[in-house]
């Protein structure tokens, strides 16, 4: 089978190889395009997507795509970061504007089926959330009655929040209002008593708030949120590509490999990690690439506790705790398919 050289690996500055032939259309076109547009949420997001002083996007999300990026051209810096409104995701997605969507987009049958989108992994297991202000002394959403809360128009946030006061019969007026920026600034300047998002959106929007100390997210879950790579229907080397992007940054956290190790463990005897890095041939072939992907995304971005850590967890200004989102392993629900 034909090989031809798809990219050099940055500052590695070894050849990435890839087998062109069985390529779909959507990896044709990236590799014809020689880069990744990649939609994540606009205009911006802290800790899952924002530009840094320097005007470098950088996040969760960021780094999820970066990961899809080395996958397909073999170069995790070859991103064209496309940040989207809520209401803007879709319709790009569909006309082609993007390749992959990392912007917290939830899993759903009605996407999946109806609007012609496939879901290749998860890369965050969240929920809706309600934020408040920590001297309304309030614990619970179920306190909340008669109260004013900011949501977004047309979504299923709006229609969770409903549904879950209306199940318990308790009474609020809605402040609607489509941009999130703006709407973030109507909680801060007290026109709403709450605020409801994904979990995750409210971490990030707190730390642009004036005092963040001041607010705190509630424990309530207005729904499950599986939060996923986001790919269109007709493509299967794609969509593939994208999932094991994923399935590899969690398995090598579950196998102790890390940035700083990668490379000394290629000469683990341990079947799995010899195979996760490409030390033992053939998982490569595949996907249309080179059987050491496993090794360049760890050495480039390091595993999925590694990017998480950095962007979210308790060494970053989001401060998020994993919870869900630990490995199995460790009493969490994060899990892989082997590589093998």
């Amino acid at each position: 089978m034909k090989r031809v050289i798809a990219g050099c690996l940055g500052a590695l500055g070894a050849l990435f190889l890839a087998t062109q032939a069985s390529a779909g259309p959507a990896v044709d076109a990236i590799r014809a395009r020689g880069t990744l547009r990649c939609g994540v949420q606009g205009p911006s997001n802290p800790g899952f997507g924002a530009p840094d002083s320097q005007g470098v996007w950088r996040g969760f999300n960021i780094d999820l795509c970066r990961a899809v990026a080395l996958m397909v051209l073999g170069d995790a810096s070859k991103i064209t970061v496309v940040p989207l409104s809520t209401q803007a995701r879709f319709p790009a997605m569909q006309s082609g504007e993007i390749d992959i969507m990392t912007n917290s987009t939830t899993w759903t049958m009605q996407r999946d089926t109806q609007l012609g989108f496939n879901f290749p992994a998860i890369l965050y297991y969240d929920y809706q959330g309600i934020m408040v202000r920590r001297s309304a002394g309030i614990t619970s959403a179920a306190q909340l009655a008669g109260a004013t809360i900011c949501v977004p128009p047309g979504t299923t946030t709006e229609l969770n929040l409903t549904d879950w006061f209306r199940a318990r019969r308790i009474s609020f007026t809605p402040l609607v209002i489509e941009s999130r920026v703006d709407l973030t600034r109507a909680y801060d300047a007290g026109r709403c008593d709450a605020i409801t998002y994904d979990a995750t959106i409210l971490y990030a929007q707190r730390t642009t708030l004036q005092n963040p100390a001041d607010h705190i997210v509630l424990p309530d879950r207005l729904s499950k949120e599986p939060l996923s790579i986001t790919v269109r229907h007709g493509d299967d080397q794609f969509h593939d590509i994208t999932g094991w992007a994923v399935f590899t940054l969690i398995n090598a956290e579950e196998l102790g490999i890390t940035q700083a190790n990668a490379r000394e463990q290629l000469s683990n005897p341990d079947p799995q990690i010899r195979r996760l890095l490409g030390a033992d041939r053939g998982l490569g072939e595949g996907l249309g690439i080179s059987d050491d992907f496993g090794l360049r995304l760890i050495e480039t971005l390091g595993n999925y506790g590694e990017i998480f850590e950095r962007n979210l967890g308790s060494g970053s200004a989001l401060g998020i705790e994993r919870g869900l989102n630990r490995l199995y392993t460790n009493g969490g629900i994060l899990y892989a398919p082997p590589n093998r």
